[in-house]
């Protein structure tokens, strides 16, 4: 499973993209998107996605 950002929770800071090891978070026409094709939680890289960890805004980044 692969999660998403929720455009209107989101501050548009920038802080998960360069945490992210699959590089699957980029910014599209200015708001941030999780591609869930290449998503894989963190799987194999970390104990928990780094996304969540990075992301300051409660409930921003949830499973797609």
């Amino acid at each position: 499973m692969a999660y998403q950002i929720l455009e209107e929770i989101c501050t548009i800071c920038g802080d998960c993209e360069p945490v992210c090891p699959t590089d699957s978070i980029k910014n599209v026409k200015g708001a941030y998107r999780i591609d869930a094709s290449s998503c894989n939680e963190c799987e194999g890289e970390a104990e928990f996605p780094q996304c969540l960890e990075a992301c300051l805004q409660d409930d921003c980044i949830v499973p797609a």
